[in-house]
């Protein structure tokens, strides 16, 4: 390869890789998709009967609405702790102090999601 070869290819590389920012509205709808399959799994196990515990056959409706519910709730509290990551940041003394503000803000979080 040729020296100018070699630069339009690593200057074409570092184009693709180039981070982009996920549009501005993504967030709003993944958090009101993960709260609405969390809203209907905890639906599916409030109308579910503790009577049809006995039969195998009807446990899987529950196990799925338990599995999705909670990978949802884990998802929001993921998405809105990671919203606030930046003023986190700017709150922060240092390194030790960001982990905790982050722990303490995951913990708030899935008291709202779970409460």
């Amino acid at each position: 390869m040729t020296e100018a070869a070699t630069s339009d290819f690593e200057a074409l590389l570092r184009r693709a890789l180039t981070p982009i920012d996920p549009p501005a509205e993504l967030s709003v709808r993944m958090e009101t998709r993960l709260a609405s399959i969390a809203d209907a799994a905890a639906g599916e196990l409030e109308s579910w009967e503790l009577g049809a515990m006995r039969d195998p056959r009807n446990w899987v409706r529950p196990a799925v609405a338990v599995v999705a519910g909670t990978a949802a709730g884990v998802g929001l509290v993921v998405l809105r702790t990671k919203a606030r990551s930046k003023q986190r940041r700017k709150q922060s003394t240092s390194l030790v102090d960001l982990a905790g503000r982050t722990v303490s803000d995951a913990m708030r979080e899935a008291r709202r999601v779970w409460h």
